[in-house]
């Protein structure tokens, strides 16, 4: 379905020295640098896969989105989406993609939400049989029938962004690109939110990719993470490798007796650790201890701890997605492990 290979973006930026001086200078005789903010990526997402496409602020998804979308031009590589070349065949292509972006709306603002879809179904060239059942799908999935009569302006945040969704699916995209779909929403509605994607694949085989900062989005989500940092691939594959390759990071959390005893456990000398190599978190309420099971095992860490201190309460956890996720953008986790 998406094919992408060695993908590449390079932007040039022009170097403007200090002051007035510096700007007539540039204007003049711009000096340049060339900036690659996608260097030779490649991913391929088969039919009715929801792929999470994740990185921090800077990495280089959204460049990558444009792309794919058929906004930017690569410098290098190519990009394939069922069969249609996205810059080249833009048309046609986009009559095959949804795109909903999480702070932005492609709704008409004092119109009826009922009138919007009026107007895209003219605009994607919809027929009324199609029309009609579609969107008694979209209203069964996202539950628009209580605010379809209303303008948008007056909609909720959770019910624009399903109005927004459904305004993308109108036309029933073989491909859907959500970029932060539950952003500023609260916890009941990004629950229902991630249901109605997750129904929509699962009822029509629609092929996902969504970006997201928000890391349950990802886990409830997601079959695969293609993760992506400073223009370059860092990860793909799905979420249990990511863990059973890098998970190695645990949590001991306890509660002591005596929380001024905790001043005396000195984990990095007992085991000769580096600055970075253990957490050690005391809120009063309960102790806990973040490390590398790699570098100490689980055993020594419980029996030194024991050892040192009295405890009512004590276990051990495996590392979550989100503590991972840290650890390889702060580079202690090694990908090429």
């Amino acid at each position: 379905m998406i094919y992408v290979n060695n993908l590449k973006k390079e932007f040039k930026k022009t170097i403007k020295d200090p002051g007035l001086k510096g700007s007539v200078k540039s204007f003049f005789k711009p000096k340049t640098e060339i900036i690659t903010a996608v260097d030779n990526i490649s991913f391929h997402v088969p039919r009715g896969e929801i792929l999470g496409f994740i990185g921090p602020n800077g990495a280089g998804k959204s460049t990558v989105i444009k792309m794919l979308t058929g906004i930017l031009t690569p410098t290098s590589g190519s990009c394939e989406i069922n069969g249609k070349i996205p810059y080249k065949n833009r048309k046609s292509y986009v009559k095959e993609i949804g795109v909903v972006f999480g702070q932005r709306t492609q709704l008409w603002w004092d119109l009826a939400l009922r009138e919007t879809y009026t107007v895209l179904k003219e605009i994607y060239e919809v027929d009324d049989a199609a029309y009609k059942k579609r969107m008694a799908f979209l209203n069964e999935v996202l539950e628009l029938d209580e605010f379809i009569t209303s303008p948008v302006r007056t909609l909720s945040l959770g019910q624009r962004m399903r109005a927004d969704i459904a305004a993308s699916l109108l036309h029933s995209p073989k491909v859907l690109f959500l970029d932060e779909p539950t952003i500023g929403l609260d916890v009941v509605v990004k629950d229902n939110i991630r249901k109605a994607v997750k129904a929509i694949n699962e009822n029509e085989q629609t092929t996902v990719i969504l970006t997201t900062h928000d890391l349950q989005d990802v886990e409830n989500l997601c079959d695969r993470i293609v993760m992506i940092d400073k223009g370059s691939k860092l990860f793909d594959g799905n979420i249990s490798e990511l863990k059973r390759r890098f998970g190695q990071s645990r949590e001991l959390r306890f509660v002591p007796y005596d929380f001024a005893a905790v001043e005396a456990l000195d984990y990095k000398t007992e085991f000769g650790l580096g600055e970075d190599d253990l957490e050690l978190e005391n809120d009063g309420h309960k102790v806990t201890v973040r490390f590398n099971s790699d570098t100490i095992p689980v055993e020594n860490i419980l029996n030194y701890t024991l050892s040192k201190t009295h405890v009512k309460d004590i276990n051990v956890t495996d590392a979550d997605i989100e503590e991972i996720i840290k650890g390889i953008y702060r580079s202690e986790v090694k990908l090429d492990a």
